[in-house]
């Protein structure tokens, strides 16, 4: 059972991703949440494995209430809600921890493919606004993220699986592709994020598509 949590601040929105979600015989909602304040303290009570985030809300946005959660349950996926002149709060909110976001006017079956591809341990990162968030960012904060160089200090192997990363895909969907198994993957990935000193593989996959692997 996938247990979710729905924050936004519009009943709406709400009431519909909540219909949507019961549909399927494996999601539970838990529990919503109007605001980041909200969010925060439901994550303190109830066990959840993914949270859809809206990123502008009232006391607390989604960009803060990501990295909040984040740091003390880093286990809870979080996927944010947004609309297409979110830029900025798209790359605060994986720069955050944040596994990817989905457009407000997604499908009812790309809410849930999304779901179940963030569940797996995919990422969702539209390569075009992944591109224009990380050229816009110029401080020193974000340099983590385009030391170009850095590209030199990957095998061959390991620029294949971080390809594959920026596109969003899991684990077992870049073992299939590559003909390794998962737990090579996993060891690749691991090994990567030591090497360029990033915290997560959403910070990967961004730099992957920066780089153009």
């Amino acid at each position: 059972m996938i247990r979710l949590m729905i924050v936004d601040d519009q009943d709406l929105i709400v009431q519909g991703l909540s219909m949507i979600l019961s549909q399927e015989v494996d999601f539970q909602v838990v529990c919503v949440a109007a605001n980041g304040v909200e969010a925060v303290r439901w994550c303190d009570k109830e066990a959840l494995d993914i949270i859809l985030m809206d990123i502008r809300m009232p006391k607390m946005d989604g960009v803060e209430a990501t990295l909040k959660i984040k740091e003390q349950y880093d286990n809870i996926k979080i996927i944010m809600l947004t609309t297409f002149n979110d830029d900025a709060y798209i790359f605060g909110s994986l720069k955050n921890g944040a596994s990817g976001y989905l457009l407000k006017d997604a499908t009812p079956d790309e809410i849930v493919n999304a779901i179940r591809k963030v569940y797996s341990g995919g990422t969702l990162i539209n390569a075009d606004v992944a591109t224009r968030v990380v050229e816009r960012l110029t401080s020193s904060s974000y340099e983590e993220l385009v030391f170009d160089e850095r590209v030199e200090f990957l095998t061959g192997r390991e620029k294949d699986i971080c390809h594959l990363l920026g596109e969003g895909k899991n684990n077992k969907e870049i073992s299939d592709e590559l003909y390794i198994s998962e737990g090579t993957v996993k060891n690749n990935i691991t090994r990567v994020l030591d090497k360029l000193a990033f915290r997560d593989r959403t910070q990967l996959a961004l730099f992957a598509v920066k780089n153009k692997l």
